[in-house]
């Protein structure tokens, strides 16, 4: 029989394998992060830097790494499977009910039955179900289907959207995955087996339940439960938002813009958003009696600059003088500059801020009295004094916008009733079916892959590979007090993901096999896939003062 031989990468060994093997023979039972020495059961592989399931067939060479929890795209693998196992719970238990995974939260993935509230009861009986399939270990069966079958399963199981979005695609196949009889499709590999899902919870939240995974620090515990009231609000009124639009899906996005709507809903969602400023301006305005600092903090690309702009000019209509401190120019010199666990600069850490001098300059301000502002050269890791003076007028609001400006320890001695604090993201409430909802995260990382290979020209590969470390940046001092704002703004817009396949789309092709970026980029590939392109025409009506444009070009803020 003929033999085929993959080099592993986790050993550094080479296998033979007989042709149409799967990978799982030949996977060890755990894998162990080179960084921190900690261990983790294999539940998927990169074959070739592209992500498939453990049962992968081999039929030529390959380079194969095996891939745990520790790595995105495990942790990605572990939550579709977990996603699937909650949704055969539901059937068991409540066949005459439908499942929504609405959207992600801090404490985990908010789900909910279709139009009424789950009991507390129902949610202990739910976590119970689902135990008890873990411990029966059933597997996860992918089939090869023709679409329009697999929409007539989908209409069945009462999941119109899952099945719109199949017809919408115009494909004769699509992958369907079943599980003890139950079918459903997701975008990506599962685990072998329900026994790979040892580790979950369901939270009571709201009106229904928050689905609870394993934490990134110990995947033998799930995520920590947090704060999530303010954030929940602003996610549920941007679904609001898409009902009244008539937009709450992929498929209904792409009829809108296959029937000729696309200038229509760039002009609803900018209209939309401009009020968003004007209302925030408005509260701005009804604190100025104690409020003369607004703080406005948010996530890598989630539009920070141009809020803080069109933030700006709606002061002025308010009859407030917005003036602007750049928080980037509050950093210690290069010598001071505190380094990760890596050993390298660590410039996103609140220590890497000069705090003393920005408490002593805004208190200053704020007392009164006129202060010189520094300018720092990241070259040579030095602030500089060259002169500019500011002090505050009556009507002056100062308007700051940096990672820590929600965390109080910024600036301590600052009195904090003097501070309006802003948290703006990108929280899109569109849902690619009825369980799988669309990342945030990835929506951020196609805006900032064209921004930074248009403004400074970093390769797409690059903004890939830099992103974990971003996140990690993220998940320490921006997220954990993001519940600390005044007022959270959602940046999101409904025809991004159109405009961003049209810009990243080409970028992401690019990025060749042999590199570390490349399952990424074949798992945005396909992601954008489902989503209809703006097209150049359709483009030149997004304003110049829109968000978009800080990431497309154009803008004249």
């Amino acid at each position: 029989m003929e033999r085929i031989t993959i080099s592993c990468i986790n050993d550094g060994k080479t296998y033979e394998m007989p042709l149409g093997e799967r990978l799982s023979t030949v996977a060890p039972a755990q894998v162990t992060n080179p960084l921190t020495g900690r261990q983790y059961p294999v539940l998927a592989a990169l074959v070739d830097h592209e992500l498939k399931a453990l049962d992968f067939q081999v039929f030529f060479p390959h380079k194969v790494e095996f891939i745990g929890y520790d790595n995105p795209e495990g942790r990605r693998t572990y939550l579709r499977s977990l996603s699937f196992l909650l949704q055969r719970a539901v059937r068991s238990l409540f066949p005459d009910k439908v499942l929504k995974i609405n959207h992600s939260l801090p404490s985990g993935l908010y789900c909910k039955f279709r139009g009424e509230t789950i009991a507390d009861e129902d949610i202990l009986r739910l976590r119970e179900e689902m135990r008890r399939l873990v411990a029966l270990d059933l597997p996860f069966i992918r089939k090869k289907l023709l679409s329009e079958e697999a929409s007539a399963i989908f209409r069945a199981q009462r999941q119109p959207l899952k099945a719109a979005l199949q017809e919408s695609l115009g494909r004769y196949f699509c992958s369907v995955y079943y599980l003890d009889g139950v079918a459903d499709n997701f975008y990506g590999p599962l685990v072998p087996s329900t026994g790979y899902l040892k580790v979950f919870d369901l939270m009571p939240f709201h009106h229904g339940f928050c689905l609870q995974y394993p934490s990134d620090d110990d995947i033998t515990r799930t995520i920590a439960r947090q704060k999530q009231k303010k954030l929940t609000v602003t996610l549920k009124e941007y679904g609001y938002w898409c009902k009244a639009t008539g937009v709450v899906s992929v498929s209904a996005l792409n009829s809108r813009l296959l029937s000729g709507g696309a200038v229509n809903l760039i002009n609803l969602c900018e209209a939309r958003q401009e009020r968003a400023y004007a209302e925030l301006a408005d509260k701005v305005y009804a604190a100025r009696d104690h409020v003369k600092i607004v703080f406005l903090a948010g996530p890598s690309s989630s539009g920070k600059t141009s809020s803080s702009l069109r933030l700006a000019q709606q002061c002025i209509v308010k009859e407030m003088n917005p003036k602007v401190i750049e928080l980037d120019n509050y950093f210690v010199s290069r010598e001071k500059t505190p380094k990760d666990e890596f050993g390298n600069y660590d410039f996103e850490a609140l220590e890497a801020m000069d705090l003393e001098l920005l408490g002593n300059h805004l208190n200053t301000l704020l007392s009164g009295g006129e202060v010189e502002l520094p300018r720092y050269d990241f070259k040579q890791g030095r602030a500089f004094f060259e002169g500019k003076m500011m002090h505050l007028e009556e009507n002056d609001i100062l308007i700051m916008e940096g990672i820590h400006a929600l965390d109080p320890a910024m600036v301590p001695t600052v009195d904090q009733n003097r501070i309006f604090r802003v948290y703006a993201s990108a929280l899109t409430s569109l849902k690619l079916d009825e369980n799988c909802c669309i990342s945030t995260t990835d929506n951020r990382l196609l805006r900032r892959m064209v921004r930074d290979n248009r403004t400074r020209g970093i390769s797409p590969e690059e903004t890939i590979l830099r992103w974990p470390s971003v996140r990690r940046g993220e998940n320490r001092y921006i997220f954990p007090f993001q519940e600390n704002a005044d007022a959270q703004f959602n940046t999101a817009l409904l025809y991004e993901l159109p405009l961003l396949r049209y810009y990243a789309e080409p970028l992401l092709r690019r990025i060749l096999p042999s590199s570390e970026a490349y399952s990424d980029a074949v798992r945005l590939l396909k992601f954008l896939s489902y989503i209809v392109a703006l097209q150049p025409s359709e483009i030149a009506a997004i304003p110049p003062t829109s968000i978009m444009r800080e990431f497309i070009g154009g803008q004249t803020l």
